[in-house]
């Protein structure tokens, strides 16, 4: 028997650990039983961290197509919003949003289309290029956010969860060398 069952019928004596989650019968239950050393709870946050980033991807998705707005934009639109003047070089949003620049460059080129950002030349480094979030581009941006909170919104029923799911995620985060932005 695994050590983290209390032996009532192989139900986990750890309350957050429950029958019902697919998890815990398709991986935690049967640890053992396959001979499978170590514990099971390094995979099963991966397998938990990857279904939960699917669900959420799916339900984001949604919200976002119904605005025309690709996840690399919403990102990138409340990025710009978040910053002091509404706007970022292109190198520093590639480096916060962990995407190569291309990715960047080529959302910007869409939201620039779109009306929703602009770029300017770098008024200290003629290198440098910055992207703007235009009037249109913060609406949006905000909208988009309030509909994500919305309990009529596409994440509902995570109302309550967002705070305590980024506590939970941020000294793993932290650990595993997530310090710059």
């Amino acid at each position: 028997m695994h050590p983290d069952l209390d032996g009532a019928a192989g139900h986990p004596a750890d309350p957050f650990v429950t029958a019902a989650d697919p998890l815990v019968t398709g991986i935690h239950d049967r640890w053992d039983g396959q001979g499978l050393p170590g514990q099971p709870w390094p995979y099963m946050a991966i397998c938990s961290v990857g279904r939960l980033y699917q669900l959420i991807k799916k339900a984001l998705d949604g919200e976002l197509e119904r605005c025309g707005l690709s996840r690399t934009g919403f990102f990138l639109l409340t990025t710009l919003a978040l910053t002091s003047e509404g706007r970022a070089r292109l190198s520093t949003l590639s480096r916060f949003l962990m995407l190569h620049p291309t990715s960047v460059k080529l959302t910007v080129d869409q939201l620039e289309a779109d009306g929703l950002a602009a770029r300017a030349p770098h008024p200290n480094d003629r290198r440098a290029t910055l992207v703007l979030i235009t009037p249109a581009g913060r609406e949006l941006a905000g909208r988009l956010n309030l509909a994500l909170e919305s309990p009529d919104g596409p994440f509902g029923d995570l109302a309550g969860l967002y705070r305590p799911l980024f506590e939970s995620l941020q000294p793993m985060r932290l650990a595993a060398g997530d310090l710059e932005l």
